[in-house]
């Protein structure tokens, strides 16, 4: 059995190893980024940071922000609200454009996770353009997308990777 810390390790090392290898897989492509959940804006900052000028392009989806300060997106990137509302709204508005999704909505409450698994699966495909990535801390059943290995040392069962199909 892990502990919990070496949960927690091994989902931020995989979480950087997938993200590593999408930045590079969405280079050259034009289209928004969803960062859903900005929690203390960790992953938000590490891809502003990578990602440069694309980090315009980077819609943060957050119910209450309570990030770092140096980690809180600009406003007209911020859309507030629960994920339920908020997520099928964009999904509409993006319809067919978005080039990476970052899902990490999960906790330790295995009932908040498989809702949330559940709502992002539903929604966040109509937003995915042809040959998206998706990663998210859940395990995702997204129709028209299917699981795509993770890269290098990143563990199975930490972090999981989707593209969209067609």
């Amino acid at each position: 059995m892990i502990t919990r810390l070496e949960k927690t390790l091994f989902r931020l090392e995989a979480q950087h190893a997938c993200l590593t290898w999408a930045f590079e897989q969405i280079a050259g492509k034009p289209g928004p980024i969803f960062e859903l959940g900005l929690g203390l804006g960790r992953s938000f900052n590490h891809m502003r940071h990578k990602l440069g000028e694309r980090a315009k392009d980077i819609v943060v989806f957050e119910r209450e922000v309570r990030c770092y300060p140096d980690c809180q997106p600009d406003e007209d990137q911020l859309v507030i609200g629960n994920l339920d509302e908020t997520l099928p709204a964009a999904a509409k508005k993006y319809a067919g454009s978005v080039v990476l999704a970052h899902s990490d909505v999960g906790s330790m409450d295995k009932e908040h996770n498989a809702h949330m698994s559940g709502l992002v699966s539903k929604n966040i495909g109509p937003a995915l353009a042809p040959g998206a990535i998706i990663m998210s801390d859940l395990p995702l059943d997204i129709p028209g997308c299917t699981p795509h290995p993770l890269p290098g040392n990143a563990r199975e069962d930490r972090y999981y990777l989707y593209t969209k199909t067609g």
